[in-house]
């Protein structure tokens, strides 16, 4: 069975420009005072930032290895 691969960073960063368009337009629907939504909205748009940096790093590291070879030393 084959494991799925990771998302990229490309597609976290376009799941978070999703999430800001949905707080946008939460915000101008007027569902900014429903605080427990706002409050997951926020967790979600925190986790897809820290998710682009963790995958963008990789991809780099990744990258990295593919032209210059492991580490030595």
């Amino acid at each position: 069975m084959l494991t799925p691969a990771a998302p990229t960073a490309t597609s976290i960063l376009e799941q978070l420009r999703e999430l800001y368009l949905e707080r946008a337009l939460a915000e101008v629907n007027g569902l900014d005072s429903d605080r427990p939504y706002m409050a997951d909205l926020e967790r979600d748009i925190a986790d897809h930032r820290h998710a682009a940096v963790g995958a963008a790093v990789t991809e780099i590291a990744t990258l990295r290895a593919e032209l210059s070879g492991p580490l030595h030393g």
